[in-house]
């Protein structure tokens, strides 16, 4: 079969290389690209796309990324991985969730090559790695401060979504609604499946989240062939969910946390308390209802009405595995409350 092309470069069947996509040059004339490491099996097969720091502090995925590309599951792989570790350089190199002009890189796909820098990132990205594949993982952690479970979120009615995030085989699986100008709703109005994976917390590495991502993409990649099969076993039972509250702070002082995430709760449950600094009182943080956490703030400091508990009610997957139907949560995929 013909070489993969990207850009202006052609890479040969069984081949890999790394290209730089030009975006732009820094204030001081340090030129900026999206590097991309292309992956391309000797035989045909799925194009698929790793995306890691869209938000350029959620650093998970470039680790997880950089695991992926040195496995030797690759070596006889069939058909391409279009591996982009960090696609939001600015915000990497400025430990920053934003672009320098302060734009959230997934608010703005698909982006547009006469828009704003954030604008052109987004366009350049989209045209040359989503377009140019059938799947796509994008990897993100929680928000500042803030750590996720590992967790695989889709959009509803989508059963080859619900089925990658099966072969994922993540602790828990949300379906979550799009948000506009999101790399997922822009990938798949363009008819592109991508899973959303989350685990740990921004500017940190989170051994556990790390290796949930590495097994999980290879699994999926696995799932569709591309790769040999990739034992199952240890593999928790994963769980479903299509709804989820966060518990807030009742009043403002030191929080004490009973509960880490991955823990069952119960409704009505005291799962922390908030502490007055001067000793005077504590007041009970409680479970709105039975659940999994999935997210938590790693604050101990917080101020009344602060998100403290992210809680899914939570399901056995296979429960939902002959609904046609499934309902749309609210779920924020970047975590911002």
């Amino acid at each position: 079969m013909s070489a993969f092309i990207i850009g202006e470069h052609e890479i040969a069947r069984g081949s890999r290389a790394v290209v730089d996509l030009p975006v732009s040059a820094l204030s001081n004339h340090t030129r900026v690209t999206i590097p991309v490491q292309i992956v391309h099996g000797a035989e045909a097969g799925p194009v698929i796309f790793l995306a890691g720091a869209i938000h350029g502090d959620e650093i998970q995925g470039v680790e997880i990324i950089r695991r992926i590309l040195v496995h030797p599951s690759l070596h006889k792989l069939r058909g391409t991985v279009l591996a982009v570790p960090i696609v939001n350089s600015f915000g990497f190199l400025n430990h920053t969730r934003y672009m320098p002009d302060r734009r959230d890189l997934n608010r703005s796909f698909p982006g547009s090559d006469r828009g704003s820098l954030a604008s052109l990132v987004a366009d350049l990205f989209f045209r040359e790695v989503v377009l140019r594949s059938q799947y796509g993982i994008d990897f993100h952690t929680a928000a500042l401060h803030r750590t996720n479970l590992p967790q695989v979120r889709l959009v509803p009615d989508e059963p080859e979504l619900l089925r990658m995030a099966e072969a994922f085989a993540p602790p828990v699986i949300l379906i979550s609604k799009l948000r506009e100008k999101s790399l997922r709703l822009s990938a798949g109005e363009a008819g592109v499946k991508v899973l959303l994976y989350e685990g740990g917390e921004a500017l940190r590495f989170d051994e556990l989240a790390i290796d949930a991502g590495v097994k999980g993409c290879l699994r999926v990649m696995s799932y569709f062939g591309m790769i040999e099969p990739v034992p199952r076993k240890a593999v928790p039972d994963t769980v479903f969910s299509d709804s989820s509250s966060w518990v807030r702070a009742p009043e403002g002082g030191i929080l004490h946390t009973m509960r880490r995430t991955g823990d069952r709760v119960g409704r009505r449950e005291v799962i922390g308390v908030v502490a007055d600094p001067l000793g005077a009182n504590s007041i009970p943080v409680v479970a709105d209802d039975d659940g999994i956490i999935v997210g938590r703030t790693n604050l101990p400091i917080v101020n009344r009405g602060d998100a403290l508990f992210h809680i899914a009610r939570a399901k056995p997957l296979a429960s939902i595995r002959s609904q046609s139907d499934m309902a749309v949560a609210l779920f924020d995929e970047d975590e911002i409350i």
